[in-house]
């Protein structure tokens, strides 16, 4: 066992701006520390031994330290018109209180389920952290699955495997089609707006009178769906001890005193925005700016309005919203100087990010602020809490996914030529309601939760480097050849090889000749390069020059297609986190696949 002690990560102060050796602001880090254990059949084992203070151990208990501590702050803000309704820690307190009486006195009950179909929004975490307090389970699906033109046999399959008990609407007019569907139609039915006769209007449920906070720390607190990506979602059972622990070993990464102001839009359906952001601004006292905003060419600009006017210390956005965001900072200096005022930590998660996006926000940073600001991100699965690994420490590269969080450890296994990763700490689900088999399937025989990703050491001889994500081990195929293609990693060299003309990019070729994209241009780059003749040599250099570099004919482009189209939000091509859906994106567009490999390709698609 090699056990490496606290290792200082202090800002570099030289006074240089160029964009690989400028000082970094102090993001506030506590010191990195990590045990090493290299075992006789090859698996690597990596601990992180920081202590990890479980102040609360239900949802509801950072609630009620910080009604006490802190009243006054705001805990929650949403659009008003040009301004914000603000709810501070002293209103929510009796607000969560009252509104889980009111559900008591419906009939909601601990190991009930309450179904969410809303956008992110104030009542829907009031309302939500009532219910948990009482023991019962929410269960946000993702508003896609239930807004007009949705398919409704998403919704359909979530309930059958769900089954709530209730249900809560932001606007009940908005899911009025998902609400009057037969596998809904019976339910207490509570809505924000526009109630209809005989539904219970969320107004009415303050005016109850306020129930206890009975949930224990191994009562369901959330019911969170899977992507679907690899299949069928299943519903993860987040218990509130692991939720509450997670958060603690977020905050057990930084040596900051200060509660975070932050402005996010990641949907509370997945456990990126629910537990990560939302619990974790509550766990720590902060105080969150709800981003109706989302990171397309249509509705980004929410998000920049939002930016314009707050001033976050730690900002988390997909790569796709990085990338209009840096466009956006480039061009408005009154923008770039309230964004980075007193930002600390960036980070970006939901998918990797092109090392391309990552420098031109520095870029704007030096330029503000005469400094960069450390770009971190973190990895794991609705399964773990989510945050298994991220960076807690200085940092301006793209790829990596950091190391284990305090509390945690990670097992690299071999699996082929790659190594599979697994993870084991207090944040990990025990598995999937209602699928005993699966989940005891998806544990080693150590306790280690097996995600189905692949991971590496950046440096096999410092695993405190840190590791890099190599591909989803499901996701990843094979050529007519027997070439294997990681096509994660792939999908992301191409998109920052093309140097910002494209989004995204859908990695195909399974059982093919070679490898085909479908790419995603990105609407702000046209604007900029309005000929299309010029985008497309874009594309084809950069593609080009990836392929120059590759070695092997798995990690080369054999064909390329530009869409015409954006992603798909309603048909769950584009998650609500903001990424691409690959599996979907190829069973949606058969016809862009003849035509990427077809015999004779057309004009259209780009040959290399």
């Amino acid at each position: 066992m090699i056990s490496r002690g606290p290792a200082p990560d202090k800002p570099q102060m030289n006074g240089d701006t160029s964009l690989s050796t400028a000082p970094f602001r102090d993001a506030r880090y506590a010191p990195r520390r990590l045990d090493v254990q290299r075992r006789t059949d090859g698996s690597l084992v990596l601990a992180n031994p920081t202590p990890v203070v479980a102040a609360f151990e239900t949802m509801h208990g950072a609630l009620v330290h910080w009604a006490a501590q802190a009243p006054e702050r705001v805990w929650l803000a949403e659009r008003a018109g040009e301004g914000w309704r603000e709810v501070t820690y002293r209103q929510a307190l009796p607000m969560v209180a009252a509104l889980a009486g009111g559900l008591a006195g419906r009939g909601l009950k601990r190991g009930d389920c309450l179904l969410i179909l809303a956008r992110n929004g104030i009542d829907h975490a009031l309302i939500s952290y009532a219910a948990m307090a009482l023991g019962v389970a929410v269960a946000p699906v993702s508003p896609q699955y239930g807004l007009a033109g949705a398919d409704l046999s998403r919704l359909a399959y979530a309930c059958g495997v769900l089954k709530p008990d209730a249900v809560y609407a932001d606007d009940a007019a908005a899911f009025a089609g998902a609400l009057e569907a037969d596998f809904i139609r019976g339910l207490p039915v509570i809505a924000s707006a526009n109630a209809r006769p005989g539904d219970i209007a969320f107004d009415s449920l303050l005016a109850s009178a306020p129930a206890p906070f009975v949930a224990q720390p191994d009562d369901t607190a959330k019911l969170l769906l899977t992507s679907g990506s690899t299949g069928r979602p299943k519903a993860v059972i987040c218990l509130h001890r692991n939720i509450a622990t997670n958060a603690a070993q977020i905050t057990a990464c930084f040596d900051d005193p200060d509660p975070p102001v932050v402005v996010n839009a990641a949907p509370w359906s997945h456990s990126l925005g629910a537990n990560a952001i939302l619990h974790m601004v509550l766990h720590r006292g902060g105080t969150l700016y709800i981003d109706a905003g989302q990171p397309t060419a249509a509705r980004f600009a929410e998000t920049i309005r939002n930016l314009s006017e707050v001033s976050p210390t730690y900002h988390n956005m997909v790569p796709a919203g990085w990338g209009l965001f840096a466009s956006a900072l480039e061009k408005d200096d009154a923008l770039a100087r309230t964004f980075f005022k007193r930002v600390r930590v960036l980070q970006y998660g939901g998918a990797a990010m092109a090392q391309s996006i990552l420098d031109r926000v520095q870029a704007v940073a030096i330029k503000t602020i005469g400094e960069r600001v450390s770009f971190a991100t973190g990895y794991g699965s609705t399964e773990t809490g989510p945050t298994a690994c991220n960076i807690h420490w200085l940092n301006a590269r793209s790829g990596m996914i950091g190391l284990p969080v305090p509390g945690t450890a990670v097992k690299l296994v071999p699996a082929g030529e790659k190594f599979e990763i697994r993870v084991k700490g207090p944040q990990i689900s025990p598995g999937y309601l209602g699928e005993p088999a699966l989940s005891a399937e998806a544990f080693d025989e150590e306790g280690f939760y097996r995600l189905g990703d692949a991971a590496r050491a950046i440096d096999p001889a410092d695993p405190e480097a840190g590791l890099m994500f190599d591909g989803r081990l499901v996701e990843n195929f094979k050529l007519a050849s027997g070439t294997f293609v990681a096509a994660g990693a792939l999908r992301v060299a191409a998109v920052s090889a093309i140097g910002g003309a494209a989004l995204d990019a859908v990695v195909c070729g399974e059982g093919q000749d070679g490898v085909g994209l479908m790419l995603f241009l990105d609407p702000s780059f046209n604007a900029r390069h309005p000929d299309p003749a010029e985008v497309r040599e874009a594309i084809r250099s950069g593609l080009a020059r990836m392929n120059a570099a590759a070695r092997g004919g798995g990690g080369k482009i054999w064909r390329a297609l530009i869409l015409e189209d954006a992603p798909d939000a309603a048909s769950g091509e584009l998650t609500d986190k903001g990424y691409i859906n690959q599996a979907m994106a190829r069973d949606r567009r058969p016809a862009e696949l003849a035509r990427l490999f077809a015999e004779t390709p057309g004009a259209d698609i780009l040959t290399f």
